[in-house]
């Protein structure tokens, strides 16, 4: 047996004898690239003490991550179905741990964004390549089954990040998030080369690379203006990507309408199916990293656990996962896709709705029925939009099909983490500015300003009063006479009041933001789900929901046999002609 299978998936008289070990390595590489991002949200803390970045820059930490790797999955999907997907995911590993190493490497804000570019570069190529290879190695009866694990991979993922983050943190440094990375990503090269088949499209025109290079300019513009315009206002920077996004985004339909061999049909938005899978992934993940935006900075800040212990708070999320995974497989094809992703978007919806009941005096037994019935509606919805994208594109175009749902999960991401963080951001600085006008205790001049940062920011404020406290009752000990030492006892005694004053304020309105930002992403998600309902077809059998949701494949499989049965009976006309031509001779 040769050490690196080097014959093509295509050719092969039958399905692949080890695919499912093949899609062990397919989730192993899509559990990297997600937990880039989730584990980063625990680390952020020591990253920003360490290099003392502004929270302008731990934004673009996070999310520099985030543009590249939605802008260019498209165009780096297609090269990939044209070239090699195979290629496109190795590649795409040494992009992605090459990032990594530099990450764990730098020493400066712009150094870290940089990195967490190149990384979000390899994701780009790494994301559609494992759903196009999935696809392409798994026969049609057994690909539902296969993107169930998929999903249920990227569900782990974003629970595991912070319980692998907490891990390290414990005896590391925020660096070790980075190089972990690395060791993961060589494996997942090892096992690429030795268990994934090569994959191609076995008739692919050539790229369209005007609509690709639009389709990078309008995605990536709109992702950048969903980051910018709510975190840092909407001046010249967001309100320009704005018109950048539309104006490309036209130009990108236009174009792809009348091209013949476009990187991605815009028709098929038209399908009610693919437009309503889309949605779903977009909307379902707008609410899942949103809400995990702020919870595990609850978790942190407001009821003190350390990162350790909040991924360990994060794993029933990753359980619950699991089982919708393993429910939708079975209920999916007996009631149906429309059914079953209703059902998990109502389960998302209620998980949101029960943490509106948060308030400061909450205890994590609050939190954990919600995200074990955010895992659960997780694992029921995705896998059958996922399934019904990639069932809606012919062979030829898997990776673009990989893409089109990585992008709708990216968008839907991003916009969750900038509407509902711009929502919990000024909703925590009102609250926080109510609680100080009401409360007597004075704060020392630009504490609260400060404070209204960030919840982290408010307990830092909060500590260095305690600290200022501490070192006045200290001076007070040492005072020369009792009416000094008196006067300086009472300066510390008012700075701690402030201090606890401070602290409860800080938990009090971060609770309350996280209830109102719970109520806001309900109400959203709940609107998704009426319009998801709507615009899902009903079949009367689950089985075939990619087919039924429109599948393209089908479609240029029987546009081919047509065409070769016509072909046919055209040469079968030809040679009777020419016989007959012959006898009349």
């Amino acid at each position: 047996m040769r050490l690196v299978i080097d014959e093509p998936v295509e050719k092969m008289d039958g399905p692949y004898a080890r695919r499912w070990w093949a899609l062990l390595v397919l989730c192993l590489s899509l559990l990297i690239i997600v937990m880039a991002n989730t584990a980063l949200t625990v680390a952020a803390p020591d990253m920003t003490q360490d290099l003392g970045l502004t929270s302008a820059d731990l934004q673009w930490v996070i999310d520099g991550y985030t543009v590249p790797y939605a802008a260019l999955m498209l165009l780096l999907g297609a090269i990939g179905d044209k070239y090699s997907r195979r290629g496109a995911l190795i590649l795409g590993l040494v992009v992605f741990g090459g990032g990594a190493v530099a990450g764990s490497l730098v020493d400066s804000a712009t150094g870290v964004i940089a990195a967490r570019a190149v990384m979000g570069v390899g994701a780009a190529m790494i994301m559609p390549a494992t759903l196009s290879l999935l696809a392409a190695t798994f026969p049609r009866a057994e690909r539902a089954k296969a993107i169930v694990m998929w999903t249920a991979t990227a569900g782990l993922a974003i629970a595991a990040g912070p319980l692998v983050a907490g891990l390290l943190l414990e005896s590391h440094g925020w660096a070790s998030t980075f190089l972990i990375n690395v060791p993961v990503a060589v494996v997942a090269i090892i096992g690429t080369l030795t268990l994934v088949p090569p994959s191609k499209a076995a008739r692919h025109g050539s790229i369209d690379y005007v609509g690709g290079l639009l389709s990078v300019v309008w995605v990536g513009a709109l992702i950048y203006m969903i980051i910018d315009g709510p975190h840092f206002g909407w001046g010249v920077g967001a309100i320009s990507s704005a018109v950048i996004a539309a104006v490309a985004l036209v130009l990108f339909i236009v174009w792809e309408l009348r091209h013949p061999h476009p990187v991605l049909d815009v028709r098929r938005f038209l399908n009610r199916g693919f437009a309503g899978s889309n949605l779903a992934v977009a909307l379902f993940f707008l609410a899942v990293f949103g809400a995990f935006y702020y919870l595990t900075q609850h978790l942190q800040f407001v009821l003190g656990y350390n990162p350790l212990e909040t991924g360990v708070r994060m794993l029933p999320l990753a359980g619950a996962v699991f089982v919708g995974s393993a429910l939708t497989g079975y209920l999916t094809p007996r009631i149906g896709m429309k059914i079953t992703v209703t059902a998990g978007m109502v389960g998302g919806t209620a998980a949101l709705a029960l943490l509106t009941q948060i308030d400061s005096g909450s205890s994590y037994d609050a939190f954990l029925a919600p995200l074990m019935i955010l895992g659960l509606a997780i694992g029921l919805a995705l896998s059958p939009c996922t399934d019904a994208i990639m069932g809606a594109f012919p062979e030829a175009e898997l990776g673009v099909g990989g893409a089109v749902n990585d992008t709708s999960i990216e968008l839907g991401g991003s916009l969750g983490i900038a509407v509902l963080g711009s929502v919990l951001a000024s909703t925590y600085s009102t609250n926080l500015s109510d609680a100080a006008a009401a409360s007597d205790a004075k704060l020392p001049a630009g504490a609260l300003e400060t404070a209204q940062d960030s919840v982290g920011a408010g307990y830092a404020v909060a500590q260095g009063i305690g600290d200022q406290a501490k070192e006045v009752a200290g001076k007070a000990a040492q005072a020369g006479t009792p009416e000094q030492a008196a006067q300086l006892k009472g300066q510390a005694e008012q700075l701690a009041d402030g201090a606890r004053q401070m602290a409860d304020s800080v938990g009090a309105a971060f609770s309350d933001s996280v209830a109102h930002t719970s109520l806001i992403g309900a109400v959203i998600l709940g609107v998704g789900t009426v319009l998801v309902a709507v615009l899902l077809p009903r079949h009367r059998r689950g089985g075939a929901e990619a087919e039924s949701a429109g599948s393209v494949e089908e479609a240029a499989d029987r546009e081919s046999a047509s065409d070769s049965k016509a072909d046919s009976k055209v040469a079968s006309k030809a040679a009777a002609d020419s016989v007959s031509a012959g006898d009349r001779d």
